[in-house]
């Protein structure tokens, strides 16, 4: 008896010896899609126009995550939003200067991250009173996670074209660096990946772990790439029932084709279009229509809100 009561105090200590971190973790909050993305533009004016007239995006004021002296907001939806921040045109940097992620609670993801051992800010409010913390990935891309708080969404038109990011893309040099965060911290899940050749891995599609909306890994980017190069990898895709309505409305809107719709590798028809300083915006069908190359879909396909 005195041998199993002595075995019961010594686990008894080495639980209280233990990290409270360890005992008490939190568990990971949902990520369910994605909240904003923060685009750099080197002339607001003429970005503003591609973005609202070509594109038919509303601009807005209210429920925005930036105030509006320091940032042009359009709406996607009434959960989604994109900024644009003016950026010195000199400068050659990935033109997706942040990505917001919805979270069920601020706080307890940056209790999660903190537990993780990421570094994260301290909780803050946007412009539109919502709670959020920023990190920075392995390769220091700045994400944000957002979730409700006081703040009002505004009622606004929503564009015949899309009114859904689906995904968004940037350049990745190290995917397990990137993986570590996504994948095992984040629980970011594999949808997709594929490349030019079948055998070829230049694109990896790691999907929100409580939704439909992906992130891209855009791999084998040469580190002297150009300003064009940087700018079809680091993009944002908006999600179309229909790719050939969505070329007659933008052509309609004052867009000048350079290219045709076209099926993807992933078997999903896309087009591709370009804002004034070469950052790619790829529509896209939500659902493939032929069977993709080098891979299964893995995960759900987004659809029309």
């Amino acid at each position: 008896m005195r041998s199993v009561c002595q075995l019961a105090l010594f686990a008894l200590l080495w639980i209280a010896a233990l990290p409270w971190n360890t005992l008490a973790a939190p568990e990971r909050p949902e990520i369910t899609g994605i909240a904003l993305v923060r685009l750099r533009v080197s002339n607001m004016d003429s970005s503003r126009a591609f973005y609202s007239k070509t594109l038919g995006l509303p601009e807005v004021s209210q429920g925005c995550f930036s105030p509006a002296s320091s940032a042009t907001c359009f709406s996607i939806n009434s959960l989604q939003k994109l900024e644009l921040i003016s950026s010195d045109p000199a400068e050659n940097r990935n033109a997706v200067e942040a990505i917001g992620y919805h979270v069920r609670d601020a706080t307890t993801m940056r209790e999660y991250l903190l537990s993780r051992g990421v570094k994260c800010s301290e909780v803050k409010r946007s412009a539109a009173g919502d709670k959020f913390i920023e990190a920075q990935d392995p390769e220091d891309h700045r994400i944000l996670f957002l979730s409700p708080g006081n703040g009002t969404i505004s009622s606004v038109a929503i564009s015949p074209l899309s009114n859904q990011v689906i995904h968004t893309g940037w350049v990745v040099r190290d995917r397990a660096a990137e993986d570590a965060f996504y994948k095992d911290i984040l629980g970011f899940r594999l949808y997709w990946h594929g490349g030019m050749k079948d055998d070829e891995t230049n694109w990896v599609a790691m999907e929100v772990p409580n939704g439909a909306n992906w992130l891209e890994y855009m791999l084998n980017i040469s580190a002297t790439a150009d300003h064009h190069t940087l700018g079809v990898m680091n993009h944002i895709s908006l999600g179309v029932i229909d790719i050939k309505a969505a070329d007659a409305r933008l052509i309609k809107n004052g867009w000048k084709p350079a290219e045709e719709p076209k099926l993807g590798r992933d078997g999903k028809w896309q087009l591709n279009v370009y804002d004034p300083d070469d950052t790619r915006v790829e529509y896209m069908e939500f659902k493939p229509a032929a069977k993709p190359c080098c891979s299964e879909f893995t995960g759900p396909h987004p659809g029309p809100q």
